[in-house]
C-alpha cells in the first residue's frame, strides 16, 4: 500500500497537516533517524489502509510509532492497527514521547542493529559488496 490511491477524499491535505503540526517528539525521532541512517528514505504521516504511520521506512518495511499519553486509552485500536499494519508486511516498533524526549539516543540504538543489517544488504544487492570475496572467486 505505498500509494494514496486508495485513499478517502482530503486524506493527502490531512497528512501535510499533520506533518506541519507534529509534535516535538516526533520531528526529534525523525531529526535522529535522518541523521544516523541517511541511506534510508524515511517517510512521516504516511497511509498504511486506513491508518497513518508516524513514521515509515519502506525500504526495511519498518513502522515506528511514537506514542504520547493518550495511547494508554487507546491499547485494543492500537492492537488493531498494528495488527492490519503487519499483516501488509511491516515491522511495528513503539516507542514513547518520554523515551524519544528523554533518550532519543537509547531509541536509535535500539533501532541501530536491524536497520544497520539492512544497510549491508542493500549494498549486496547494488554490487557494492565485500571486494576481497571477488578476489576468492576468480
Amino acid at each position: 500500500m505505498r500509494s494514496y490511491d486508495n485513499q478517502p477524499s482530503g486524506a493527502v491535505n490531512e497528512l501535510r497537516r499533520l506533518r506541519r503540526q507534529a509534535p516535538e517528539p516526533e520531528r526529534r525521532l525523525l531529526r535522529a533517524l535522518r541523521e544516523s541512517f541517511p541511506h534510508l528514505k524515511w517517510r512521516h504521516q504516511a497511509p498504511i489502509g486506513p491508518y497513518k504511520a508516524d513514521v515509515l521506512c519502506f525500504s526495511e518495511r519498518l513502522v515506528i510509532e511514537v506514542d504520547g499519553d493518550t495511547h494508554a486509552n487507546t491499547a485494543a485500536y492500537d492492537a488493531a492497527r498494528t495488527c492490519l499494519i503487519e499483516r501488509e508486511g511491516y515491522r511495528v516498533l513503539r516507542f514513547t514521547n518520554a523515551d524519544v524526549m528523554q533518550n532519543v539516543e537509547g531509541v536509535i540504538a535500539q533501532l541501530s542493529l536491524p536497520l544497520r543489517k539492512g544497510e549491508g544488504a542493500a549494498k549486496r544487492r547494488k554490487g557494492e559488496g565485500d571486494r576481497s570475496a571477488e578476489g576468492l572467486a576468480s
